[in-house]
């Protein structure tokens, strides 16, 4: 999660990463846990109203956009680009044009942010006009309380804005979108601002539609009706005032708030981690964990981006960090360049999959289906373990197929010294803190067996267990027990504390200041792609073509027959779909914007077919994993063949053989939802009827979990070992064709089918084995 290197001479080079520090010095401030008695003593030294922690969104979010938007433009200056690339001069002026209105932009955003959101109105604090509308109000209020016989009131609700951006909201938001898209293409590239300019463009033609013609006898799909007659630009306002100010889809909303209020701590634990000694010495426990498998080197791989990426949560981060390490070691053992780098690809990308942490648009994908993180990993573990084992599997396959034979002795560069030891705190500390955390629920902290050894007087009711009064560190631990920005937060200063188990770092401290910067330039480039994303949007939400999309879908597919609990075949086509949209969109974006996308257009259909509404998401995040090792645009695999020097079209498509299982799992969790193990995955989301999807209970049932993964288990054996053409002996076409029948038909709903093709899969792997020739 380290940022790109910049050469920028002078102060502006100085002042990107102290922007970015202040930044980090701010969002770590904001997600403060809650600490037993600091609130209290904080207002006693600087005075009642003074908050140190969870700061008001209202001024929070203006402030540090404007410092994401200035760092951005100072780390990523258009104008200093065209000059080092020795552009002319009317390039060179673009650029610097370019850069001032970032800024200028981003200033007038955050103002006019504040001059209409209701709970501030600027202009009216500013005139006294909004102290005049609060204290007639409450006047008013006290009134009909007196009135009522009621206790007077001492607050209001917060008064509308009366001076406002007027008309003038309209030429400042779109200026603002253009830019910001602009500056987009200069950081993230032009396939993100390519859709963002589509499905705007897609709107202001709709919107013009009516505003010309009316929305009579037009198509849904060519109208998007702003008010009603007569027709007027002034009809849009409110349309406008939502992209500035709403909390759900505002260019300073609910992005935002995820960005600041909960993924922060994360991203600043990832900038950490990869500068700690810690990830060396992971990569040499990963040797000596595999010395004795006939993978050696790729398997190490696989353990060591699991588990890096789980903290860096970046496809691309990830194999520039152990790439370098694991590749020439796999090709030493004699495994081709390609099947190295797809390796180290499909391995890398898997991070973004691996609980507990996963990247940031795992916590996205909490927020957009308001499913606690803490169940989000749970729910993420079955399929992550499935994911590697069949890397696994893959790695063994092909290692067989090669001869390839284990070193079984530890060489040198695999023994941990007492300093590796130390470093690998730096690893499994953070990780076993936030899953102590984040699997720990509140009420288990005050009346579990921890409680009891404390001495806690617990109250048994028949609505539950309390406890009297907690211990200061217990307090403690359980105001950050299943929050997922507080256990990051704690994860990161322990990291921190950890650092000085290192010499190097204690000889050089300012490394720790130095991350902690990049971190902060990070944010600021993350939150300029969120508000390409933010586009998309408040634009599908105007115009409501993602919810015309699925009704007609879902209509169409009704009066054919397709309902998921009578045509599975409908459901997989629609899965279908969503698969090839997430990957096609997906090609060239990071996995936020990918998922983000896809998920305001497609989710909606698979909900209407009867999928729940985590389950539909989750989906839809896996494929926008996936798309980071699809060619002809698969970063990962490209940043791999960086290493390798092996063609990246060759190394994309080996990451796709070796990671297959990414593009399987989803529809295997789809139809079998009880693998995602929580509640929120069996939900219905019909409205009115029964609560959860026909035949389950919202309950896991150990026997028939067991079951599926089994069925799952066999599936993917069959489908690696097809991929690799190789188990115990060569794998014919005959062969291969009848491992992939069964590899489906183990996986049918209809028990006869999924028992009989388990049996012949059986006798089918019994055969292979009897039938090899030699020692492999």
């Amino acid at each position: 999660m380290t940022s790109d290197q910049t050469i920028t001479p002078g102060s502006a080079r100085r002042l990107a990463p102290m922007l970015g520090l202040a930044l980090v010095i701010i969002g770590l401030l904001n997600t403060l846990p809650s600490i037993p008695g600091l609130d209290a003593l904080a207002a006693s030294v600087l005075g009642e109203g003074v908050v140190i922690r969870r700061f008001s969104y209202e001024y929070l979010f203006p402030l540090v956009f404007v410092i994401m938007m200035c760092a951005v433009a100072l780390e990523h200056s258009m104008a200093r680009d065209f000059r080092q690339r020795g552009r002319g001069g009317a390039l060179r002026a673009f650029g610097l044009a370019m850069d001032v209105a970032l800024v200028v932009m981003a200033v007038t955003v955050a103002l006019g942010y504040l001059i209409e959101i209701d709970s501030v109105c600027l202009i009216d604090q500013i005139t006294g006009t909004r102290a005049e509308l609060i204290a007639g109000a409450l006047q008013a209020e006290i009134e009909f309380a007196e009135t009522m016989g009621l206790p007077p009131p001492n607050t209001v609700d917060d008064p509308s804005c009366i001076a406002t951006l007027g008309l003038w909201i309209f030429p400042m938001v779109a200026c603002a979108i253009a830019v910001f898209l602009g500056y987009n293409v200069r950081v993230w590239g032009f396939p993100l601002v390519a859709v963002a300019i589509l499905i705007a463009a897609y709107t202001l033609i709709t919107v013009l539609v009516w505003y010309v013609f009316g929305a009579d006898d037009i198509n849904k799909y060519l109208v998007t009706k702003l008010g009603g007659e007569p027709r007027q630009l002034i009809d849009g306002r409110p349309n406008m005032q939502d992209i500035l100010v709403n909390n759900a889809q505002g260019l300073l909303g609910r992005f935002m708030g995820i960005l600041m209020n909960t993924v922060f701590p994360y991203i600043v634990l990832g900038s950490l981690f990869g500068v700690s000694a810690g990830g060396r010495s992971l990569i040499k426990l990963a040797f000596l964990w595999t010395r004795a498998l006939r993978g050696g080197p790729a398997h190490a791989a696989i353990v060591s981006s699991a588990l890096f990426g789980t903290i860096s949560g970046g496809p691309v981060v990830n194999v520039l960090s152990t790439g370098v390490l694991t590749i020439p070691m796999m090709l030493r053992r004699g495994f081709s360049r390609t099947f190295a780098g797809g390796i180290e690809a499909a391995a890398s990308s898997g991070g973004q999959i691996m609980p507990p942490v996963m990247g940031v648009a795992a916590f996205v994908l909490s927020a957009m289906t308001v499913v606690p993180y803490r169940e989000v990993i749970i729910a993420a573990a079955l399929p992550a373990a499935a994911y590697f084992g069949c890397l696994f599997l893959t790695v063994v396959f092909q290692a067989r197929r090669q001869g390839i034979e284990a070193v079984g002795e530890a060489t040198e560069d695999m023994r941990l010294t007492g300093a590796d030891r130390l470093h690998l705190l730096m690893i499994f500390a953070p990780i076993g803190l936030i899953l102590l955390l984040l699997l720990t629920p509140k009420e288990a902290v005050g009346c579990g067996p921890l409680a009891g050894f404390w001495g806690v007087t617990q109250i048994v009711t028949e609505n539950g267990c309390r406890a009297e009064t907690l211990p200061w560190l217990l307090e403690l631990f359980q105001n950050s027990a299943g929050d997922a920005g507080s256990a990051g937060w704690w994860a990161m200063a322990l990291l921190v504390a950890l650092f000085f188990l290192d010499a190097e770092i204690r000889k050089s401290p300012g490394k720790i200041v130095a991350a902690l910067a990049d971190a902060g330039l990070l944010v600021s480039r993350l939150y300029l792609m969120f508000l390409a994303v933010s586009v998309i949007d408040f634009c599908l939400n105007l115009t409501g073509l993602s919810n015309y999309i699925a009704v007609d879908i879902i209509s169409w597919l009704r009066a054919s027959g397709g309902v998921i609990g009578d045509s599975a075949l409908f459901l997989f086509v629609a899965l279908l779909a969503t698969m090839l949209m997430a990957i096609l969109l997906g090609m060239g974006m990071p996995t936020v914007p990918a998922y983000i996308n896809v998920a305001l257009l497609m989710a909606p259909m698979l909900v209407g077919l009867g999928i729940a509404s985590f389950t539909a998401n989750m989906f839809i995040f896996y494929f926008a994993v996936a798309s980071a090792i699809t060619p002809p645009v698969a970063v990962a695999a490209f940043a791999a063949s960086s290493i390798t020097g092996a063609d990246p079209m060759r190394t994309g498509i080996a990451s796709v053989r070796a990671g297959v299982v990414i593009f399987v799992i989803p529809f295997v969790f789809a139809f079998y939802p009880e693998l995602l193990l929580i509640e929120a995955a069996q939900l219905s989301p019909t409205t009115g009827g029964a609560r959860y999807l026909e035949g389950y209970d919202g309950t896991v049932h150990i026997g028939g979990i067991a079951f599926v993964i089994l069925r799952v288990a066999a599936a993917l054996y069959l489908l690696a070992s097809a991929l690799a053409r190789f188990e115990a002996r060569p794998i014919g076409g005959a062969e291969l064709i009848l491992r992939l029948t069964l590899a489906v038909l183990v996986l049918m709903k209809a028990p006869a089918v999924s028992l009989a093709a388990l049996a012949a899969a059986a006798a089918l792997l019994l055969w292979h084995w009897s039938g090899r020739r030699g020692r492999v």
